[in-house]
C-alpha cells in the first residue's frame, strides 16, 4: 500500500516510548543496584552481560514465531505488559533486593522489549509498497525513537537527577509513555494482513534468510558500520572529560547530537530519493569519517568545535539509523512472495543490533586499559590513547564498512532497482 505522511508518522510514534525504556536500563540501572543496594559493581556487569546474550540468542527464535503465529500487532499488544512490568520492577527494587531481583526484572523488560520491537520492525517493512514509502516509515521511526532517546535522558534529571526515588518515579512515568504511543499507533497506523507462514523450521527459517545473499551482504556491511558508531558512544563520557576537560558539558553535546539525528531525517529521505539508498548511506559513512578524523584533533576547551562535530555526527547517525533498515525493507518486499520473512530477518537484525553494543564496548575499554589511559588522567600520552580510540579507531571501522559497501555495490544496487518494482 502507498503510505502517506500521516499514517507514517503515526507508525513511528511507537518508536518513542520503546527508545525511551532502552536507555535506563544500561545507563542508570548498574548505578542504582551499585549504589542504593550496595551490590558488587561486577556482579552487576555479569548480570547486564549474561541477560544481553541470552537477550540476543533469543531474537531469531522471537522473529520465527512472529512469522508463524498471530498478526504483528497482536505480538505486539502482548509485548507491551511484559515491558512495562519489567521497566517498574527494574527502577523500583524493593529493600534487600539482590541479584536474583536484578536478573528477573532485566529478563522480563528484555523479552517485553524484544518481542514489540521485532514485530514493529516487521510490521513496517511490511507496510509500504515503495521504496520512498518503506524509507519513509523507516525515518518515521527512528526519528521517534532518538526523541524518546533525548527525552530519557533528560527526564530524570527533572525527576531528582538520578536519585533512587526519581528512579522509581521515571518507573511508574513509562507505562503511561507507552499507552500513549502504543495507543496512537495501533489506533492510526495501517495494518497488514496476516499471512500463513507454513511449517517452516527455525532452523530453516534462520538458514533460509543468511541464504539470501544480498541479506547477508547487507548484514555484514551493518554489522561492521554499528560497530564502529558504538565505540564512540561508549567511550564520548571519557573524551568529553578528559580530553575536552567538560564533563559538566556532556549532557549538552549528548542532546545536540541525538536532535541531530532526528532532525536530519527528512534529509536523508530526499537524499535516498535522488542518489538511492546505497549511494545515500555511503555519502553519511563518508561525512562520519571526516566528522572523527577532526575530533581527534581536538584538546582542552575545543568545546565549539566538538558542538559541531556532535551536530554533524549526529546527522551521519540519522542515515545509520534509516537508510540500512529502509534497504532491508525493501529486500524483503522483493521475497515477500516466498512467504513471511520479516520476522525472521529483523531477528538476525536485532542480534547483529545487540552484539555490535557489546563488541564495541569490549573491544574499547579493554583496549584503552591496555593502552594505559585511565579516567581522569591527564598524561598526554594517555590522552592522545584516549583520542585514538573514541575517533581514529571509528574512522578506520567506518572506512572498513564503506569499502564493504562499495564492493557489494553491484548486488545490492541491483535489489535497488528491482524494489522499485514492487
Amino acid at each position: 500500500m502507498k503510505v502517506e505522511r500521516g499514517p507514517a508518522l503515526a507508525y513511528g510514534v511507537l518508536g518513542l516510548p520503546l527508545a525511551f525504556a532502552a536507555l535506563p536500563i544500561y545507563v542508570h540501572a548498574p548505578k542504582l543496584y551499585a549504589d542504593g543496594l550496595g551490590l558488587p559493581l561486577a556482579a552487576i556487569g555479569a548480570v547486564l552481560l549474561g541477560v544481553r546474550i541470552v537477550d540476543a540468542l533469543t531474537d531469531p527464535l522471537i522473529g520465527w514465531a512472529s512469522d508463524r503465529f498471530v498478526a504483528r500487532r497482536a505480538w505486539i499488544v502482548a509485548a507491551l505488559p511484559l515491558l512495562a512490568a519489567g521497566f517498574i520492577a527494574l527502577l523500583g527494587p524493593p529493600a534487600g533486593a539482590g541479584l536474583v531481583w536484578l536478573a528477573a526484572s532485566l529478563l522480563l523488560v528484555t523479552l517485553g522489549y524484544s518481542l514489540a520491537t521485532i514485530n514493529y520492525a516487521a510490521w513496517g517493512a511490511e507496510l509500504a509498497d515503495t521504496p520512498d514509502g518503506r524509507t519513509r516509515v523507516v525515518a518515521s521511526r527512528e526519528g521517534f525513537a532518538l526523541a524518546g532517546v533525548v527525552l530519557a535522558a533528560g527526564l530524570p534529571s527533572v525527576l531528582g537527577h538520578d536519585s533512587a526515588s526519581g528512579l522509581v518515579l521515571l518507573g511508574w512515568i513509562f507505562p503511561f509513555i507507552l499507552v500513549l504511543g502504543a495507543g496512537l499507533t495501533l489506533r492510526f497506523a495501517p495494518a497488514v494482513a496476516k499471512v500463513d507462514g507454513g511449517a517452516v523450521s527455525l532452523r530453516a527459517a534462520m538458514r533460509d534468510a543468511l541464504a539470501f545473499r544480498p541479506f547477508a551482504r547487507l548484514l555484514v556491511v551493518f554489522a561492521a558500520n554499528g560497530i564502529a558508531a558504538a565505540i564512540p558512544a561508549a567511550t564520548v563520557l571519557f573524551f568529553v572529560s578528559d580530553v575536552l576537560q567538560a564533563e559538566s558539558a556532556s549532557g549538552l553535546f549528548l542532546a545536540l547530537y541525538f536532535v541531530a539525528g532526528a532532525a536530519s531525517m527528512p534529509l536523508w529521505v530526499r537524499c535516498a530519493s535522488v542518489f538511492g539508498k546505497l549511494g545515500a548511506w555511503l555519502l553519511a559513512m563518508l561525512l562520519a569519517m571526516a566528522v572523527f578524523a577532526w575530533a581527534a584533533t581536538l584538546g582542552a576547551g575545543d568545546l565549539r568545535s566538538f558542538a559541531l562535530i556532535c551536530v554533524l555526527s549526529g546527522a551521519a547517525l540519522g542515515a545509520d539509523l534509516a537508510l540500512p533498515a529502509a534497504m532491508l525493507a525493501d529486500l524483503l518486499a522483493r521475497e515477500r512472495s516466498a512467504g513471511p520473512r520479516a520476522g525472521a530477518w529483523f531477528g538476525w537484525w536485532n542480534l547483529v543490533s545487540k552484539a555490535n553494543l557489546a563488541i564495541a564496548a569490549g573491544l574499547a575499554l579493554p583496549l584503552l586499559d591496555r593502552l594505559g589511559y585511565a579516567p581522569g588522567t591527564r598524561d598526554p600520552d594517555a590522552l592522545a590513547v584516549l583520542a585514538g580510540v573514541y575517533a581514529l579507531l571509528p574512522v578506520a571501522l567506518k572506512a572498513l564498512a564503506a569499502a564493504l559497501l562499495w564492493h557489494y555495490r553491484r548486488d545490492l544496487m541491483e535489489e535497488e532497482r528491482r524494489c522499485a518494482e514492487y
